[in-house]
């Protein structure tokens, strides 16, 4: 009996090591694909914001629908006039001014190609964290906008969010994502300064990847800590 629970623990260790392997695995190529995403991206936005004309800062109800919508008919019209172009000598005089909107943590661009760029820049106590890119597109101005590319977490639901508001509420599917991403980079900065002032008194802490639930048992005594929430930890 104790050589058949001996095997039995064996064999769960080795399973064990194997998934832990697979998963460090799985994180660095994910890591690796995602880094050349966001260098090329992060490279697109500095070059649009460095032809920009002007950069508009909106403030409260000045990003709105009606604003999307405009910079939606905006990068249309100029992908319309950049086709022409190649079949007439259209002075460059004639095309659009470019114009960077920035709104709270969002910065909206216009890209190449009739597609809508949003950089959201995190922060955590005043101090910036990481920049993430989101890039939409449409094939006209009357159809529904998907989400082209992102360098979003995969673990946050950024597809749940464009099935359920991109098509009816694209506004509200701008703002709905940089919430995630700044209630993610609090939630994870959180549990940090939690390792760092009180990781004496800790015994474990385990928590999902993006953060949403957290738990911990404290040393010298019985309590079970948990905090399953999407915008804190409480």
């Amino acid at each position: 009996m104790q050589e058949e629970d001996s095997r039995i623990e064996t064999t769960r260790a080795r399973f064990s090591n194997v998934l832990k392997r697979h998963a460090e695995l799985t994180d660095r190529l994910s890591r690796d694909s995602d880094k050349m995403i966001f260098e090329r991206l992060q490279k697109e936005f500095e070059a649009a914001r460095a032809s920009q004309t002007q950069e508009i800062y909106l403030d409260g109800e000045q990003w709105n629908d009606g604003l999307l919508a405009t910079i939606r008919e905006r990068v249309h019209m100029e992908a319309d006039r950049k086709a022409m172009q190649g079949d007439i000598n259209i002075p460059s005089s004639h095309f659009l001014e470019k114009i960077t909107y920035r709104a709270g943590n969002k910065v909206i661009c216009c890209l190449e190609g009739a597609r809508i760029g949003i950089q959201y820049e995190t922060s955590f106590a005043g101090e910036p964290r990481e920049l993430y890119h989101c890039v939409l597109e449409s094939k006209s101005f009357l159809e529904r906008m998907t989400v082209l590319e992102h360098t979003i977490p995969f673990f946050l639901p950024i597809r749940e969010a464009e099935n359920d508001l991109l098509s009816s509420n694209a506004m509200r599917f701008i703002d709905h994502v940089g919430e995630l991403l700044q209630a993610y980079v609090d939630r994870r900065e959180q549990v940090q300064l939690i390792k760092e002032l009180y990781g004496n008194q800790i015994g474990e802490l385990f928590h999902s990847l993006p953060y949403h639930m957290i738990e911990f048992v404290l040393d010298d005594s019985d309590w079970l800590v948990r905090s399953c929430d999407y915008t804190s930890v409480q």
